[in-house]
């Protein structure tokens, strides 16, 4: 009994899996939202939030994890964007370490400016456990569209992702 109910454990693990790497999240078209949220730590993460706020896809862009030392003059001139944009529509958050604590921050500055909708904006293989947590952390009335970043992500980090985002599922089941 205990050999079956661990092997059925591991087919569903697996078929989770499988479905997890295949239909990786992906790029979103640029229909417009209040505002544009980019997630650090990931190629291609900002420079995409940029050229959709610049596009006029959103009001406002909140980067949130950036580094206390970064200064919106170096990211400008990083991403070869105007400082003018960092000043009027660009939000350097601060607060965030890991995934949940930016979930945090993201459900702090959208509620302070009264937003309906949000474009998330992470790596294709970061979105399902990125948008859970960002889902528990604003409330219903918010609608978060997703606009993944294409990679190209190794076998190992897709199951390091999967089982992040099976622990995260676990954990809000329960409360945690």
């Amino acid at each position: 009994m205990i050999v079956r109910l661990f092997a059925l454990g591991l087919l569903g693990w697996m078929l989770g899996f499988v479905w997890f790497a295949i239909f990786l999240p992906e790029p979103l078209d640029g229909r417009p939202t209040d505002a544009i949220v980019v997630l650090t730590g990931g190629p291609g993460r900002i420079d995409r939030g940029i050229a959709l706020l610049q596009d006029g896809a959103a009001k406002r862009m909140l980067i949130s994890g950036v580094d206390r030392a970064v200064r919106p003059g170096e990211l400008a001139a990083q991403y070869k964007a105007p400082e003018s944009l960092f000043s009027c529509c660009i939000t350097l958050g601060r607060e965030a370490i890991d995934t949940r604590s930016n979930a945090i921050e993201t459900a702090r500055w959208l509620e302070r400016r009264d937003y309906q909708t949000v474009r998330l904006i992470t790596t294709d293989w970061h979105m399902r456990r990125s948008a859970l947590e960002l889902q528990q952390a604003l409330p219903a009335r918010i609608r978060i569209v997703y606009d993944a970043v294409p990679s190209r992500p190794s076998l190992s980090m897709l199951m390091r992702e999967y089982n992040k985002y099976l622990l995260r599922r676990v954990a809000a089941l329960i409360g945690i």
